[in-house]
């Protein structure tokens, strides 16, 4: 049972990973990100979520390792505070309360205070000030305390660079650089002039960087040029270098650990790597898919994290080979085709890099792949006309999936294309089956599957401006050589040349309903024939669906006017209708409800209710405050079990919607972190060896073998493996000094001998039988001890366990051998 007042709307993805640089722990294990007003932890291994860090009210602006900890975290946001966290656990430590608008975090050792960005008293003059962090017991804690340090800076903290150990800081704007040395409490301040270079050349800065050891800084600039400065503590005395090779701004800059190579990137999606800051001296990590907008190296210097303009971060190791790839939620420049769920994976299907599907996992909140649709080569030209993706739909239970794409340069020059795929079981993803080129004369408005139980050949309806819709069929297409299905059309139908707005398929798929304009029309699937028509004149018909299980003889509509209609199919009569500016009308394939979101001055409300009766089952105001465009039902693979009325349209499916700026949310009992799986969870700072030929003879197994040591004493103990840790030749090459150690021939020789057996103990038949002869006497002599001590051994041995193997005693040796000399050849005469 759930309690009513533990329902909220929470945000469980989509938020901008690339929203700042990426941070580092110190052994590389973990990388932190951004993510609206959250902190997310993934596994730099596993590419996992392992901790999300929440606690702010507003908007994430920087992250930063406290210096002084490294098991802890710094962040600041627009809600004014300063947050400690202990991200192995997940825990927040402290709260500083600053006061202000924070717009980026810094962190130095030698400080006992961090940097922060603000702007005070106009909007676009922006200050670095130092915040003194006072030390106090309580978890919150105001730091009012600050000191101005610059000022005309940007407010990105790609613009600010601290330099040399914290000994100065270096900041750029338009075309300004500005370095402020913290002992001698100065400013120089150096200016470069478009009017100097060449026509249509900037030199705007676009970001800064400093040496970790030396004194140099960075700085990367409009025109794809990276200028290294040095002597820059005379105003009159400074020079700089030039480095080329973007054709387009540099995104972002940075300094290996050691400061041997500076790292480059921008809308080429290619990372550059020059060493020993040379010219010559480049390597190159292309095609990384996106524009790189922030570069991040680890402490350890063994890693490099790019983020991405299509949100993504991209793992890479120091010899330039991506590792792991963090892929969110891509924001493309406009979701033509709203919010679908893919019926196999149940994942949220959306438009995603350009001419792309993405797949996203709601569950684990990163993408699971994409489906390259228009299978060209995207080119990043702001002046290019590209090939749009606008409409897309699954059918058959996800065996088919329709596509439109389309490009128009003029309003006589229209390039339509529709394209059927067809899911293949062996490669486990969507193969094209068939593509129509022009299967309209005008953009195509709607398409949606027949997706009925019973029907028998699958059926798709695209809707048109040119004011038709049509009907496809899948058709037998094999020739001599193979066999193959494609699809083809069999229906147009129009209604007065009207233009075809919608359509939709009632539940059994008996009846389709198509809207042109303000009409509706209900025709016979089976005939094709025209059974009646619904017409209120309130608008043109924007939203249009059936009712499912017991209200599936009503058809609901929404208008642009922000009227919404139900009619009866029974009788052909409006069954009732209300006022409702509706932005989204999603049926819930498990039940009867639908869920409507109307648009208010004050932001989104949302309406819960069954076709059978106007009155909602649930209202929520107010659910964003900005605009929300699409909406769609989850089914639940294990049912909540909600108990008020008004909840229980979540008991089955779970509700998700997009805002305006591609927010995802949904309405939850859980936060973000009680959603991460029990695995993800799992941290993994193991504190163990590293897997290396070492560690398996030496760590790994050494408790299992010290555990096992008396059992294999004991079930063999006339022949005895010495354990590994026990041989001289293995000691003596892992405890001493390499640099003392002999040669490689005299350890290998040893290394052999303590493998061998030792002569000590020898079987009862390598025995010479005139040893024995000569040993019988003294044998007889000892039985009774020997037979004493045997008494003694058993009952000792029966609590150590069943399966020891019984050692024989002298005495029963000498009984064998003299079975052993026994002549039994008489037994082959019988």
């Amino acid at each position: 049972m759930v309690e009513e007042e533990s329902l909220r709307v929470v945000r469980c993805g989509g938020s901008e990973l690339n929203f700042r640089r990426a941070v580092f722990s110190v052994d590389s294990k973990y990388v932190f990100c951004v993510s609206g007003d959250f902190i997310k932890v993934y596994s730099t291994a596993t590419e996992e979520c392992v901790h999300i860090l929440q606690g702010h009210r507003n908007l994430v602006t920087g992250i930063q390792l406290n210096p002084r900890n490294h098991l802890q975290l710094y962040s600041c946001s627009f809600d004014g505070t300063i947050k400690l966290w202990d991200y192995i656990d997940g825990i927040l430590i402290k709260t500083f309360i600053v006061g202000c608008k924070l717009h980026a975090l810094f962190a130095l050792a030698c400080e006992d205070s961090v940097f922060v960005i603000i702007n005070k008293e106009k909007p676009d003059v922006f200050q670095l000030v130092s915040v003194k962090l006072p030390k106090s017991s309580s978890q919150e804690i105001e730091a009012k305390e600050l000191s101005f340090v610059l000022d005309y800076i940007n407010q990105s903290p790609k613009c600010i660079a601290f330099g040399n150990e914290g000994e100065y800081v270096a900041a750029v704007r338009d075309f300004y650089l500005s370095v402020y040395f913290f002992k001698k409490k100065t400013t120089s301040r150096f200016t470069l002039s478009s009017s100097r270079n060449k026509k249509h050349a900037k030199n705007n800065f676009t970001c800064v960087s400093c040496h970790p050891k030396e004194d140099c800084i960075a700085t990367g600039h409009r025109d794809g040029k990276i200028r290294l400065w040095r002597n820059f503590d005379d105003e009159k005395k400074y020079t700089y270098t030039c480095l080329h090779w973007h054709h387009d701004l540099v995104m972002d800059l940075a300094f290996s650990v050691t400061g041997s190579s500076l790292l480059s990137g921008g809308r080429e999606s290619v990372l550059v790597e020059w060493r020993e800051a040379a010219e010559k001296n480049k390597e190159f990590l292309p095609r990384l898919g996106a524009t790189i907008e922030h570069i991040s190296v680890s402490p350890a210097g063994d890693l490099f994290c790019t983020s991405h303009s299509d949100n993504k971060l991209i793992i890479i190791h120091r010899n330039l080979e991506a590792s792991a790839v963090i892929q969110g939620l891509v924001k493309d420049r406009n979701i033509f085709t709203g919010l679908m769920i893919d019926p196999r994976t149940k994942a949220l299907v959306l438009n995603g890099k350009p001419g792309h599907l993405q797949f996203y996992s709601l569950q684990s909140d990163k993408q699971l792949y994409n489906l390259d649709i228009i299978q060209q080569e995207y080119i990043n030209d702001y002046g290019l006309i590209q090939i749009e993706l606008t409409k897309a739909a699954f059918g058959c239970y996800g065996n088919w999936l329709a596509t439109v794409e389309q490009r128009q340069e003029k309003e006589t020059e229209l390039e339509l294309q529709m394209k059927l795929w067809t899911y293949n079981k062996k490669t486990q993803g969507f193969v094209l089956n068939t593509k129509v080129n022009m299967p309209h004369e005008d953009h195509i408005t709607a398409l949606c599957f027949c997706n009925a139980e019973k029907s028998e050949n699958p059926t798709l309806v695209t809707t048109s401006k040119d004011g038709h819709f049509k009907v496809w069929i899948l058709t037998d297409d094999s020739d001599i050589y193979k066999k193959a299905v494609g699809w083809t059309c069999d229906f147009v139908g129009s209604y007065h040349k009207y233009q075809a707005t919608n359509c939709c398929f009632s539940e059994d798929g008996s009846l389709l309903a198509v809207s042109f304009e303000e009409i509706v029309t209900i025709w016979d699937s089976e005939t094709w024939e025209l059974k009646c028509t619904f017409c209120q004149r309130a608008g043109k018909i924007r939203h249009l669906c059936f009712g499912r299980l017991t209200c599936s003889k009503y058809l609901l509509g929404a208008t642009e006017n922000g009227i919404l209609c139900c009619w009866n199919l029974l009788s052909c009569a409006l069954e009732w209708s209300a006022k409702l500016n509706m932005r989204v009308l999603e049926p819930d394939p498990n039940s009867e409800n639908i869920a409507a979101i109307s648009q208010s001055s004050t932001g989104s409300d949302l309406f819960v209710f069954r076709p059978s009766e106007p009155r909602p089952l649930y209202i929520q105001k107010n659910i964003s405050r900005e605009e929300v465009q699409w909406g769609v039902f989850v089914p639940r693979d294990v049912p909540e079990s909600f108990t008020s009325e008004a909840y229980q349209w979540l008991n089955r499916s779970q509700f998700y919607f997009l805002t305006k700026s591609q927010s995802l949310l949904t309405f939850s009992t859980q936060s973000p972190e009680e959603k991460l799986t029990p695995t993800s969870k799992q941290l993994l700072a193991e504190e163990t060896l590293p897997t290396t030929p070492f560690y398996f003879i030496l760590g790994k197994h050494r408790q299992q073998q010290q555990d096992d040591k008396l059992n294999e004493a004991l079930e063999d103990e006339l022949v005895q493996l010495p354990l590994t840790e026990n041989i001289p030749a293995i000691s003596e090459l892992l405890h001493t000094p390499a640099h003392v150690l002999p040669s490689a021939s005299f350890l290998c020789s040893m290394f052999i001998n303590s493998l061998l057996l030792s002569k000590e103990t020898k079987s009862a038949e390598e025995i010479p039988d005139d040893v024995s002869m000569e040993e019988e006497k003294e044998s007889v002599d000892s039985d009774e001890e020997n037979n004493f001590t045997e008494q003694v051994q058993d009952t000792n041995n029966t609590d150590l366990g069943k399966d020891i193997i019984h050692q024989l005693s002298k005495s029963e040796e000498k009984e064998l051998r003299k079975f052993r000399k026994v002549d039994y050849s008489w037994i082959t005469a019988l």
